[in-house]
């Protein structure tokens, strides 16, 4: 029997709320009354959140549990469930239950229309502290204005993809990925479903402020080439000052007879120069060294064990094909 709908659910360390979002997940597959599968990724879980699913799994033929071999991080997890997902649709989304899977209709209804991505777009954040709510603007917004294509605002991964979509995210091999700007890459038409997002559900966020300073910056050199035509501004303009500081000098030395004082100016343009130029280093270090870890070669992820449905393991090797 061929599936309608896949749900991609990454999770790490969910035990206290997997059986609650499995719950509702599952009520509405039932409701909208089409052959389904439920995709759980284990991102390397270390507190019993794998054993519950291979009781969920056990219990619920539609669930199938996807073990990864280590904590790989959300958006890898989130490939591997794309990778596995059978379905002519598939929705992706968190397993907190910040996302409400009660959308699902909402996003179907997009796609029934001639979409090919329905992207939830968030009208409030209740589950968020103020000043992360205050930085996740102001980053989304200036991401939107230096991307190569827009990213859409105030959306994360929760949304649903046709199976053209997810064909075309499996020809895209890039390691560092940040998935919600590779979908808005793509094209095709993508339409908002406006929600209220609420608090997590129970347990505390897997996404501290390190991670979130690392989706930050992949999104940044994933998105944009910008931050080296940056580095290639500020170098011009730095330059242009210290010709006119040299002019500056030799004007004072030939007509006034006295070169300019000041050691202590003098010392902080050294300083200032030195961090700009280290600035601009680990811009293009950042550009290199993901060039390097991609031409490797070496999988995105690997797989140790699936259960559930009709899958009875998974190559360990697992990775998007190249184009």
């Amino acid at each position: 029997m061929s599936i309608y709908l896949s749900i991609i659910l990454p999770v790490h360390n969910e035990a206290e709320v997997i059986a609650e979002t499995h719950r509702r997940v599952q009520a509405v597959c039932e409701a909208v009354g089409q052959p389904y599968e439920i995709l759980v990724v284990n991102d390397g879980s270390t507190d019993g959140t794998w054993d519950l699913l291979r009781g969920l799994a056990q219990r619920d033929p539609h669930l199938v549990a996807v073990d990864l071999s280590r904590n790989h991080g959300h958006q890898l997890a989130l490939t591997a469930g794309l990778a596995q997902a059978r379905g002519e649709r598939v929705l992706i989304m968190d397993a907190d239950l910040q996302d409400p899977p009660e959308l699902l209709p909402d996003l179907m209804r997009a796609l029934d229309d001639g979409a090919d991505v329905a992207y939830a777009q968030r009208r409030t954040r209740l589950g968020d502290a103020p000043l992360k709510r205050f930085f996740c603007a102001v980053f989304y917004r200036g991401l939107a204005r230096i991307a190569d294509v827009p990213v859409q605002l105030d959306s994360g991964d929760f949304r649903l993809l046709s199976r053209r979509v997810v064909d075309a995210l499996g020809r895209m091999p890039e390691r560092h990925r940040f998935l919600r700007g590779m979908i808005s890459w793509l094209g095709y038409r993508q339409v908002p479903v406006f929600y209220d997002r609420g608090a997590r559900h129970a347990g505390e966020s897997k996404y501290p402020f390190r991670k979130l300073v690392k989706l930050a910056l992949d999104a940044v050199v994933s998105s944009s080439l910008r931050p080296l035509s940056f580095a290639l501004v500020v170098g011009g303009l730095t330059g242009l000052i210290g010709v006119a500081l040299l002019g500056y000098a030799l004007f004072s030395w030939l007509f006034v007879g006295q070169t300019p004082a000041g050691w202590t100016s003098l010392l902080i343009a050294i300083v200032l120069m030195g961090s700009l130029q280290l600035l601009m280093l680990g811009i293009l270090g950042e550009y290199l060294g993901r060039i390097y870890i991609q031409t490797r070669g070496r999988p995105i992820y690997l797989v140790n064990q699936v259960v559930g449905g009709e899958h009875a393991a998974a190559p360990l090797d697992s990775r998007p094909s190249a184009p």
